[in-house]
């Protein structure tokens, strides 16, 4: 697949790389696995010189061997000698960026506490040393978010302070996800449009995966997902595993639980047989896999909130690959299909409300957006958009098929919120497949 967007990213990359040619630069650039970090950065240094080094789980001289070898090939950078610690090579990287400009990219860097826990404070050491005569443009990036944000911005750090630049990468936009179908597919149909960002939630590699094996309509898509051959089936563990760490069956049973409709903490303890609230804030707040929702219009300090799983791709994994790991297990991916098309217009129906949620965002316009439901969890409103400037509100109820919609039945919903709309000039409308 070639490359699509990301022009504001590279515009930034762009400047930072201009900067780092009369003073060091020092970015950190984090995103989920497959998000397209790694190729976003090889994109913006086609025509500048630069020296790649992926971190492999390999011991210290062993990896440094290779990175030695990488150096010497990409530019021209012969160091003589036998070198078994990352901090001497790092001091020789620093040393030639006194004399020759270019771009140092570390990836996975976070996997360097593994190799040598030391490693970060000798960086800080020799960065605070040669920065200001160094004309590096230094860029590390990482796809474990909790250890990268634990690296940089935890106070105690050898390396808090140290970084110029921050970049969180996330998934394409509605209208990239279109481009691309389009482009495989001319013909795409809003089924196909919706199950493309039902399975992959736009990270460039799921896309990828599904379009380069010509997997571009609503019923291929979903063979390819389930398939016994499908990099799919094991993603989402490889993924999480290694962010949770001993702890990771628990943090799976909720996961399943949210992406199963369990989306109050309440229900959530119930069914664990204990108090979840730790795990809940560790998933929102270091590894901001779940997002606490509140209905729009709530007041400061409201305990009324629900879970939910932001990233597609893994609400669909928790939804039904994991909990049917022993018909993978056994074979039966066949079953696996079959269950999946049995669940699929109630599920597709739900993820259609984030889509409209992203679509509307991405159109502009709207300062504050969300859902709306009572105490009791009654008289739901789909999505509320608010125009601040042109004072202006969208009330919507969202279906995937338009003849479900009762625009009537809407309104005396939102005789709730009437008092918090007031002022605005409100449009009840119904979204469906038809809209997208």
């Amino acid at each position: 697949m070639k490359f699509y967007d990301r022009k504001t990213e590279i515009g930034t990359l762009n400047a930072t790389l201009a900067q780092s040619e009369s003073s060091a630069c020092f970015t950190m650039l984090v995103g989920r696995r497959r998000i397209g970090k790694t190729a976003l950065v090889l994109e913006s240094l086609k025509r500048h010189k630069s020296l790649y080094l992926f971190v492999s789980r390999q011991t210290e001289p062993l990896l440094c061997a290779l990175f030695q070898e990488a150096a010497e090939k990409a530019l021209g950078l012969r160091i003589y000698g036998t070198i078994g610690r990352f901090r001497d090579l790092f001091e020789q990287l620093l040393r030639y960026a006194r004399d020759v400009p270019y771009t140092l990219v570390i990836d996975e860097f976070q996997d360097l506490e593994r190799i040598n826990p030391a490693i970060f404070s000798d960086i800080q050491e020799l960065w605070d040393r040669y920065k200001d005569s160094a004309k590096i443009n230094f860029i590390v990036s990482g796809s474990i978010y909790a250890m990268m944000v634990k690296i940089f911005e935890y106070g105690k750090e050898p390396l808090f302070g140290r970084m110029t630049a921050k970049m969180h990468l996330r998934p394409f936009r509605v209208s990239i996800l279109k481009k691309i179908l389009k482009d495989y597919n001319p013909g795409y149909t809003p089924e196909d449009l919706l199950c493309l960002y039902m399975l992959t939630g736009g990270v460039p590699k799921y896309i990828e995966w599904l379009m380069d094996g010509g997997a571009v309509t609503c019923g291929a898509m979903l063979d390819r997902v389930c398939r016994i051959d499908s990099p799919f089936l094991d993603e989402g563990k490889t993924m999480l595993i290694s962010e949770f760490g001993r702890e990771y069956g628990t943090y799976f049973s909720i996961l399943q639980l949210i992406a199963g409709g369990k989306n109050t903490q309440a229900e959530i303890d119930s069914i664990i047989g204990k108090n979840t609230g730790s795990y809940l804030a560790n998933l929102e707040g270091d590894y901001s896999l779940i997002t606490g929702v509140k209905p729009l219009f709530s007041k400061p300090g409201s305990r009324n909130r629900r879970w939910k799983i932001g990233d597609q791709y893994l609400r669909f994994w928790f939804r039904f690959i994991y909990p049917h790991q022993a018909l993978i297990e056994t074979g039966r991916n066949d079953l696996l299909r079959k269950f999946v098309q049995k669940n699929y217009e109630q599920y597709s129906g739900l993820v259609l409300e984030n889509y409209f949620h992203e679509k509307i965002a991405e159109e502009g316009g709207a300062a504050r957006m969300g859902n709306y439901w009572d105490t009791r969890g009654e008289n739901e409103i789909d999505l509320i958009a608010l125009d601040e400037v042109n004072k202006t509100a969208l009330v919507a109820e969202i279906k995937r098929n338009p003849k479900k919609i009762h625009l009537a039945a809407l309104d005396l919903k939102a005789e709730k919120i009437r008092q918090e709309l007031a002022g605005y000039a409100v449009e009840f409308r119904g979204l469906s497949m038809e809209d997208m």
